[in-house]
């Protein structure tokens, strides 16, 4: 009987910390989602707070930065449900709130300055075009939640597009510019017919793409000009340089 009894103990210590090892795994693993569902979110709003602080270069409209404050309360509420105790997420996410509230519809239909600044640095001008893209994607993954009428997406993902076109294009020409000026002819006519080939796949030709494509072909025109009229001085050169060897191979020689 006692025997029986122990058996029955032992067992049943078995089984509870088989139960209670499985309930601390069930832990450990919800607290790891936990953690790295955490960490996403704060990347999300890492990258989206930058974009919005990066407004002076990268340019949006009221629309978009009501887009990347509604993004940035989206996260926020999913990290409290996370952290409830966090008081600096709580009054972080009060604070996105009172900034959404000061947008009224007037605001929102602020056009986008059409001028571009186009910075010197390479890095700066990747940057810029890094940030144009990120905001076309954060466009579509608000609009794929629900957050963003199409109306809007379907407006600034244009506008946006527009953007990006300009910035690629007039690159192109600065440098093709810089590079004729430099009398590199051939670096020249490829960055002008990189901006060609640009203005020419343009999905939506506006005015500016009609201009500056005009623009661009009749620079392509001078410079396949003053292609030729350099190359025909070169082989000018050339033959009078070969004229020359050959006057003092056959000139008669003198006698010392």
């Amino acid at each position: 009987m006692l025997l029986t009894l122990i058996i029955i103990l032992v067992v049943a210590l078995i089984m509870i910390a088989v139960i209670v090892n499985a309930v601390q795994q069930h832990r450990d693993r919800m607290a790891s989602l936990k953690r790295a569902e955490f960490s996403k979110l704060r990347t999300t709003l890492e990258d989206t707070e930058n974009l919005l602080m990066n407004a002076a270069n990268v340019p949006m409209t009221p629309a978009i930065s009501q887009v990347l404050l509604r993004r940035i309360a989206f996260t926020l509420k999913a990290m409290v449900e996370l952290e409830p105790s966090s008081r600096d997420i709580k009054n972080r996410l009060n604070e996105t709130q009172s900034r959404l509230k000061s947008y009224d519809d007037k605001s929102l239909e602020a056009p986008m300055s059409e001028g571009i600044s186009l910075p010197d640095d390479d890095k700066l001008l990747i940057g810029l075009i890094q940030g144009i893209k990120k905001l076309r994607l954060i466009l579509r993954s608000e609009h794929a939640r629900g957050n963003v009428d199409t109306q809007v997406v379907v407006q600034e993902d244009r506008r946006l597009e527009g953007l990006q076109l300009r910035i690629n294009v007039e690159s192109q020409i600065k440098r093709g510019m810089k590079a004729r000026g430099s009398e590199m002819l051939g670096s020249a006519r490829q960055y002008f017919e990189k901006a060609l080939s640009a203005l020419e796949n343009a999905p939506n030709p506006d005015d500016y793409v009609l201009s500056r494509k005009s623009e661009v072909m009749q620079s392509l025109q001078e410079i396949a000009g003053e292609l030729k009229n350099s190359n025909q001085r070169d082989r000018d050169k050339k033959a009078e340089q070969e004229n020359k060897d050959l006057d003092e191979l056959f000139a008669p020689k003198r006698k010392w």
